[in-house]
């Protein structure tokens, strides 16, 4: 079955502009959450143009998104989730 579409989360940026995001792929590597995300209502034959990684951190008992700055870390969480993403598909 298709695991696409089951989670949604909305996003506020620092202008208080609001996002809503689909979660595709959440992963767990050294210690850290990640999460794959595209614009919700996006097509899965846009998948590749349009996810982003996103960090989870905690800040005072929030749960905050950020970009990743590391490029070995965002290439390797990258890597880790696309092959997570295939995988299902097969």
């Amino acid at each position: 079955m298709d695991q696409y579409g089951s989670d949604f989360i909305t996003i506020v940026d620092d202008d208080g502009n609001e996002y809503e995001l689909e979660v595709l792929s959440e992963l767990e590597y050294n210690g850290c959450t990640y999460l794959a995300v595209i614009p919700a209502g996006e097509s899965q034959e846009e998948l590749q143009l349009e996810v982003s990684i996103l960090k989870s951190t905690e800040e005072d008992g929030e749960s905050i998104l950020s970009a990743i700055e590391d490029e070995e870390e965002l290439q390797a969480v990258y890597d880790l989730i696309m092959d997570a993403l295939y995988e299902e598909e097969e």
